[in-house]
């Protein structure tokens, strides 16, 4: 028997000439289970990958994360243990343009500016088109879009990626691989990182990726989805993922809205990217709501980073300039819940996630044991992963990336993206660890409880768990406060550096029950965070790929951490 593709999620009605069938899941489960995931990966058509040497195309990305080898150029790469789905990122601004420079033939191809672009070292050709994405009234390459149809051409491009993602779609009853057709918009006015991944609910998408040149901000993309896809294509669904905010300079999460502007962001933003390549989102500090182990992979080393206060800088991208409160996560659900006290709506109810935000095409390559970097040729060997940042962010503070989490029925577009939409996700800094939260009342990890007491279980995944916390917010004379509780487990002694033989002690699972009886009513949120004993970072690890004399000078600096301890976030549970 074969059904339509909205056979369980309630997905508009298809007309008759636009059926696509698949077989009905035979892993089906009221109950629900984990799947692990990837919604942040660029390829030679991202005008960056290309430049750092990656030629591996969507179709080898796809491959790639559902466990084939890929030929990276420069390096022939597989996972150990495949994706159960991801979303391809491309960037969206330059669909046209790159295919153009780099196909011999091409109308484009002899243009000064692709020229210039083939020939230019690695961070002076991303640089070239990456300062496009900065202007506040950015314009395309007059040399190239006046020989190549670039409207054109970004169309036959974006339906290329749409033809990879159908072709890796599982559509049999296995439902062994599910694939989202998605790009990211990529916006960097003043160089601060308004970045946002826009994935689609199935194949009805858009006939053109929105791209910076034509809207500058978050809400004139929304307005952009709206037409283009709830509107204008019947049976079209979406949301958007803004990128981890570390490198916003206060602006990914600024509002200046009323409580419509606060539910069309939340409706059009569910979800929020905590952690990849590019480092940890979720608290810095000496910033809002801090604690000791907000330490955990900071892109900016230095202790005296400005606080932008209530306003904004720039410069975010090159690891420059303020930060702000909102930039991370604890911030930013402080500020939606406070807003609610206000406004009576919350823009911040944002689920959590992690991604990889690879720049060589190779999703879910999360292992600190094997890291070989996310920029292609750039980090291809230990000394240029050892080394000190660059423009283009690199070298030794680059994290491992992380996988998102799913609880969802079946492995398909509809029961995932349902799952997205109502928040009941979580990230990891890469372990596949098993959380799961349940309110009081049944409600789930991303919902609204009227119930503030907790359950939830935590499984290891191949390194022991040390412990489980609650984070919670609440307000107090209409000010949002944090507090960090331990709540199962215990601190487990450092790896040993010679070796990286983990400490005894650790758990394979971790359960609890907790109430929380310090609330007092009103906009207040919960999240767990589940730490793994301390392991050697993937750094580290290089380092000791060398004789004592010979290592690196970053081997020997105490700012750049030796351990790491993995970790995994789950979507706040809110009161309500």
């Amino acid at each position: 028997m074969i059904f339509l593709l909205a056979c369980r999620c309630g997905a508009p009605e298809d007309t008759a000439a636009e059926v696509r069938t698949r077989e009905p899941c035979a892993d089906y489960s009221v109950d629900k289970r984990v799947f692990w995931g990837d919604t942040h990966i660029h390829t030679a058509l991202s005008f960056d990958a290309w430049a750092y040497d990656v030629r591996a195309t969507p179709a080898d990305a796809w491959r790639f994360a559902q466990g084939d080898e890929v030929d990276l150029g420069f390096d022939t790469r597989g996972l150990d243990r495949p994706l159960d789905f991801a979303a391809i990122t491309d960037h969206a601004e330059y669909l046209a343009e790159i295919p153009g420079c780099t196909t011999p033939g091409s109308e484009a191809y002899d243009t000064e500016t692709c020229t210039n672009y083939r020939e230019s070292s690695t961070s002076r050709a991303v640089q070239l088109f990456g300062v496009k994405m900065s202007m506040e009234d950015p314009d395309r390459f007059e040399d190239i879009c006046s020989v190549l149809d670039c409207e054109l051409e970004a169309r036959e491009t974006w339906q290329q990626v749409q033809d990879a993602a159908e072709e890796a779609y599982d559509r049999t009853s296995e439902c062994a691989f599910t694939s989202f057709v998605a790009y990211e918009w990529s916006g960097t006015p003043n160089v601060a990182n308004l970045h946002r991944n826009v994935i689609f609910a199935n194949w009805k998408v858009p006939e053109q990726a929105t791209t910076y040149f034509e809207v500058q901000s978050g809400p004139d993309l929304w307005d952009a989805l709206e037409r283009d896809c709830l509107e204008g294509r019947p049976g079209c669904d979406v949301l958007a993922i803004p990128h981890n905010g570390n490198t916003s300079n206060g602006t990914l999460f600024a509002f200046d809205g009323n409580a419509d502007d606060a539910a069309r962001r939340a409706r059009f933003e569910p979800l929020v990217e905590i952690y990849q390549h590019k480092g940890d989102s979720e608290c810095r500090e000496g910033f809002f709501g801090a604690d000791e182990l907000c330490t955990f992979e900071k892109v900016r080393l230095d202790d005296e980073v400005e606080n932008c206060g209530e306003g904004t800088g720039t410069a975010g991208l090159t690891y420059a300039g303020c930060q702000a409160d909102r930039d991370f996560l604890r911030g930013m659900l402080a500020l939606g819940i406070e807003l609610e006290d206000s406004l009576g709506a919350n823009p911040f109810r944002s689920g959590v996630l992690a991604a990889t935000d690879t720049h060589s095409a190779t999703p879910g390559l999360v292992d600190e044991a094997t890291f070989q970097g996310h920029l292609g040729s750039a980090e291809d060997e230990p000394e240029e992963r050892l080394a000190s940042p660059r423009l283009n962010p690199g070298g030794v503070i680059n994290s491992g990336g992380g996988l998102m989490g799913v609880w969802a029925e079946e492995n398909s577009r509809e029961a995932l993206f349902a799952a997205m939409q109502r928040r009941e996700v979580y990230g990891t800094s890469g372990p596949r660890i098993e959380v799961r939260v349940t309110a009081g009342d049944g409600t789930p990890m991303g919902g609204i409880t009227t119930d503030p007491s907790f359950t939830l279980s935590a499984v290891a995944d191949e390194v022991p768990l040390e412990r489980v916390q609650i984070v919670r917010g609440w307000l107090e004379d209409g000010e949002a406060r944090i507090e960090v509780l331990d709540v199962a487990g215990e601190a487990v002694d450092e790896p040993d550096l010679e070796t990286c033989a983990v400490a005894e002690g650790g758990h394979d699972r971790l359960d609890v029950t907790w109430v929380d009886e310090a609330y007092e009513g009103g906009p207040a949120f919960w999240y767990v965070r589940v730490l793994e004993v301390p392991t050697c970072r993937w750094s580290w690890r290089d380092c000791l790929s060398y004789g004592d004399e010979e290592r690196p000078e970053n081997c020997e600096d105490a700012a750049i951490p030796r351990t790491i301890r993995e970790r995994a976030w789950t979507s706040p549970i809110w009161a309500g």
